[in-house]
């Protein structure tokens, strides 16, 4: 109905302005459908990023529980608080302490797995979400804090063990408190490294170790990763905190 009413310039207005004017007018009205981009800046410290959603599965089961049951304007929300939040705890308080990241795309599409991270886009699976049985919205909650910490950690140039990587993201999504019900308990696990919930509690007890361990762990993995930074930081080799940590909890 917007094409019946508006002006068209006579008829020397671009085709994508016209469209655009359209499309403004359901936008206004209310009717957006879920695939549309939703775009928002954010204002952190001096650091601007902007957050940009898609819906790509947006008619699929698991792209309608999206829409019914989280919805573009609670994710953006998640990833602002994420950010925030991890830049809390890395104490990333300045442009010159972590990574340019102008833009995150979070992007809700049918693929396999849980969710994923690269180059400043997250992937989350439509049918993950569809086929998760308990509270949903809680659970995407803790997956964009996990996958928030990938846009904004170091990870020792590539050097870095990945079940460290994974474990710190974790730790992040224990510490914030969306810890999901098929996490292994404290003291579980066959390695430090194993990754996971299995790093993030060992994570967990490093830092009553050392107040601010993993902080100051992520600051050291900027431009390298050697295990020596757990004796730099607690005194103790990684092996011998993973022996003390296992024989706490299970004595």
């Amino acid at each position: 109905m917007t094409h019946i009413w508006q002006w068209k310039g006579n008829p020397q207005a671009l085709g994508g302005l016209i469209e655009g004017i359209d499309d403004y007018v359901r936008l206004k009205a209310g009717h957006a459908p879920s695939h549309w981009w939703a775009r928002e800046r954010v204002i952190g410290c001096t650091h601007a990023v902007e957050y940009t959603i898609t819906n790509k599965a947006g008619t699929t089961p698991g792209g309608l529980r999206f829409t019914n049951q989280i919805g573009l304007n609670y994710s953006r929300q998640t990833l602002n608080s994420a950010t925030s939040f991890i830049w809390r705890i890395f104490q990333q308080n300045t442009d010159a302490s972590r990574k340019k990241v102008p833009r995150v795309t979070l992007i809700i599409e049918n693929l396999s797995g849980i969710s994923y991270t690269v180059s400043g886009e997250i992937h989350v699976s439509a049918n993950y979400i569809q086929d998760y049985s308990g509270d949903v919205k809680r659970e995407i909650t803790g997956v964009l804090y996990h996958e928030m910490t990938h846009i904004w950690q170091w990870d020792g140039n590539g050097q870095a063990p990945e079940g460290l990587i994974e474990g710190i993201a974790d730790y992040v999504r224990l510490k914030v408190g969306y810890v999901p019900s098929h996490w292994v308990g404290p003291g579980k696990g066959d390695s430090w490294y194993e990754g996971y919930d299995v790093t993030a509690r060992f994570l967990d007890y490093c830092n009553s170790q050392r107040n601010g361990f993993v902080t100051e762990l992520n600051k050291k993995m900027r431009n390298g990763y050697n295990d020596n930074f757990f004796v730099v930081l607690t005194g103790k080799t990684v092996e011998q905190l993973w022996r003390e940590y296992k024989a706490k909890y299970n004595s």
